[in-house]
């Protein structure tokens, strides 16, 4: 493997000097940590004592933000090197005992009530910094138990999280994952690494052989991950209800105060636009040469092609792609890009993947990539900078304490940024072929981004509902709902895909079902940048500085409001709309293109 170009590796000592400056900044932190634990049992004393104690947790608490991230980052450059895991597990131990320590301060601000809260902030002008902070706390005070519950509902975690990690155990380690042999002669471990590789084998023999002996055993241990997730499952329901919400969805929802609508008006437009979705399966099939679309056939590349992207192209597109955002927008990723914000190639030991990390307040931005130089890689690199992009501009917009912002807006600015890149690849493409590549590319993105991610939400939402019903539900239900949904959503009914029975079991393969109400966010999310986006690349006035407003709006205000400040309403079926009519737009081109073929 080359050695990558100095340029092409991120800068850390922006963070800290060395590890030196990292150890003696660990020691600051401590000593904040003690002088945070001093301060309960003060904030009664008036408004003075409250600001104290709000701007110490502040500042101990971007430092370590500051410290953690510089650790898990020199962890990830070589993951295999045992001084930096240590780093990483020192710097999280630090964050347990400042977790800890911070412990008094939403009960004293609940038991000062809302009263005394607002006319503190009346008296003392910089606790208007802490509103949205304050404000958070004093709504939640209906779903706050005693003291003492309290502490019994802490003690429970203890017990509560076994599902989750029993089912990582069986899933990742345990499992008997056979070796399989495609029809080329290639062998490989059929785990859910080796699942997700070869899926979408060229050969159709060799993708149905991988995906019956993989679901073979996930049926094997299928009563084993039905107690699991039925287990899961009674432990959301088991919170709520200690908090005094209506259901688990209402309690995993209101962390951010997201309306119960948005998640309802998702399913309802999903299923309202499922003849989309049968569309694209119909258009895949005829692309593919298959008269008989088989639940294997879902995932080879519509159209394959031999394009390369060296990082420094891959930079120039996604500049070029920002142009729509304005100036100031390619401004800060041209910066990034210039003085090594990113770690760009991938290579030995390395960590996995890509990711963002935005909370070195003070500092900026870091982006891990592991860069291969295809389109796929390319429209990485445009997401993370999205990621990117947002927190740049938070961080330089918001005091800390309201830059943190949710993931129903994070995915926003990562997937606009991809649709962003779609268009501009659509302007320099040459000929049919290439246009057909990216095309097919976006297509399938926003089918496992939408419709895939709605139909997980539906069937999360679908066993919670049963549960609080009273039922019992083992692997044969979980099956019987899941075989419904997959059905339904996949038109195997009307012959669109042909669902066998073996994959009714997928829902035990999912590990995001153990999250909680997670996964609707990708979907709301690429629904609500398609609204964006069509109105930016329109050039309808006011949209590009709306959603600049909203990226740098931070974690100021509840997601849902920041987003519908911006023009969006995720409760309402228009952003929906916008993102179907984005799919058939790119069919209808699809179409025309095959026919000129």
């Amino acid at each position: 493997m080359s050695v990558p170009d100095a340029r092409d590796r991120w800068d850390l000592d922006d963070i800290y000097v060395n590890e030196e400056s990292w150890k003696e900044a660990l020691g600051t932190i401590q000593e904040g940590i003690e002088s945070l634990k001093s301060l309960q049992g003060t904030l009664a004393s008036g408004p003075a004592a409250l600001l104290a104690c709000l701007e110490m947790h502040g500042r101990v608490m971007k430092e370590m933000y500051r410290a953690a991230s510089y650790a898990s980052m020199r962890y990830h450059e070589d993951t295999r090197v045992g001084a930096t895991a240590g780093m990483e597990q020192r710097a999280s131990l630090v964050a347990t005992r400042l977790s800890e320590a911070a412990s008094f301060v939403e009960p004293e601000i609940l038991s000062l009530g809302e009263e005394a809260v607002h006319r503190y902030i009346s008296a003392e002008p910089a606790l208007e910094t802490y509103r949205h902070q304050l404000d958070d706390i004093l709504r939640r005070a209906e779903h706050t138990r005693s003291a003492t519950e309290e502490e019994i509902i802490a003690a429970a975690g203890l017990v509560t999280e076994l599902p989750s990690s029993a089912y990582g155990m069986l899933a990742n380690a345990d499992a008997p994952w056979p070796m399989v042999t495609l029809s080329d002669g290639t062998e490989f471990l059929l785990n859910q690494a080796g699942y997700s590789r070869y899926r979408s084998a060229p050969d159709r023999s060799d993708r149905e052989l991988v995906f019956r002996s993989f679901f073979d055993v996930w049926r094997r241990f299928g009563r084993t991950f039905g107690t699991m997730l039925y287990a899961q499952v009674k432990r959301d329901v088991f919170y709520s209800r200690v908090r005094r919400y209506a259901s688990s969805l209402e309690a995993s929802l209101d962390s951010d105060r997201i309306p119960v609508a948005v998640y309802r008006t998702l399913v309802e437009q999903a299923n309202e636009h499922l003849h989309v979705l049968h569309r694209y399966f119909g258009l895949r099939g005829r692309m593919m040469g298959l008269d008989d679309m088989c639940y294997w056939d879902i995932y080879p590349p519509l159209v394959s092609g031999d394009f390369e992207y060296p990082i420094d192209r891959g930079k120039e597109l996604v500049l070029e792609a920002m142009d729509p955002l304005g100036g100031e927008a390619r401004s800060a990723i041209s910066r990034g890009f210039e003085s090594r914000w990113m770690d760009v190639h991938p290579r030995e030991g390395k960590k996995s993947g890509a990711y963002m990390n935005g909370h070195v307040y003070d500092v900026h931005p870091y982006v891990l990539m592991n860069y291969n130089n295809d389109y796929e890689s390319v429209s990485t690199l445009a997401h993370e900078w999205g990621h990117a992009l947002h927190s740049f501009l938070t961080n330089r917009t918001q005091h800390f304490v309201n830059a943190d912002y949710s993931i129903f807006v994070a995915e926003v600015a990562s997937t606009l940024n991809e649709a962003l890149l779609l268009h501009r690849m659509l302007e320099e493409s040459k000929n049919a072929e290439e246009r057909l590549f990216y095309l097919g590319h976006a297509l399938e993105q926003l089918r496992g981004t939408f419709f895939r991610q709605t139909m997980f939400a539906e069937f999360e939402l679908a066993i919670h509902e049963r549960v609080e019903a009273g039922d019992a539900l083992t692997a044969d239900e979980f099956s019987e709902i899941y075989g419904e949904l997959i059905r339904r959503y996949h038109g195997h009914e009307r012959g669109v895909v042909r669902i066998d029975d073996i994959f009714d079991l997928e829902w035990a393969y999912i590990p995001h079902f153990y999250y909680n109400f997670y996964v609707y966010q990708y979907a709301t999310s690429v629904a609500g940048s398609s609204f964006l986006a069509e109105q930016i690349l329109e050039g309808q006035a006011g949209a590009t500085e709306a959603y600049l407003d909203l990226l740098s709006a931070g974690g100021s205000g509840y997601p849902y409001d920041l987003l519908a400040n911006a023009g969006v309403d995720l409760s309402r079926p228009e952003p929906y709309q916008a993102l179907m009519r984005r799919m058939e737009g790119i069919m209808d081109e699809i179409e025309v293109l095959l026919g000129s073929q």
